[in-house]
């Protein structure tokens, strides 16, 4: 079964996401928290992340540098409400899988669900998607 990390702030986005993969077949940890997000890639557990746009008090973009440093094979699916485009180059040209919006009802989300497939069978390879 695959590990699949979702790290997010609103409880409310934090549930949607949980319950589309767990009906999809993923092994789904859920955290509110840098300290556990930071633990579960350490431990090489998780291959493909799901994280939010705005994430405890580091910056986006530090956040994800942060994260390939960890390990970077990990795939991180950055989703979020619209960025500015200066911010949005940025983080896509530091290494993320895929950045997908936010979804706003559940039927939004086959978006971030093909993205997390192609994340899981892309070989992890860390390539940003363009």
């Amino acid at each position: 079964m695959e590990e699949l990390l979702i790290a997010e702030k609103d409880p409310a986005t934090r549930q949607q996401m949980a319950e589309l993969f767990i009906k999809e077949g993923y092994a789904v940890t859920v955290t509110d928290s840098l300290p556990n997000t930071l633990y579960s890639i350490l431990k090489k557990v998780t291959r493909v992340v799901l994280l939010g746009g705005k994430f405890d008090e580091l910056p986006t973009f530090d956040l994800i540098d942060l994260l390939k440093k960890c390990n970077r094979k990990l795939s991180i699916i950055l989703v979020s409400d619209e960025l500015p485009l200066p911010l949005l180059r940025k983080v896509r040209s530091s290494g993320i899988f895929y950045h997908a919006l936010k979804p706003s009802k559940p039927e939004d989300a086959e978006e971030i669900r093909q993205a997390v497939r192609c994340a899981f069978g892309n070989g992890m390879k860390g390539q940003a998607a363009r």
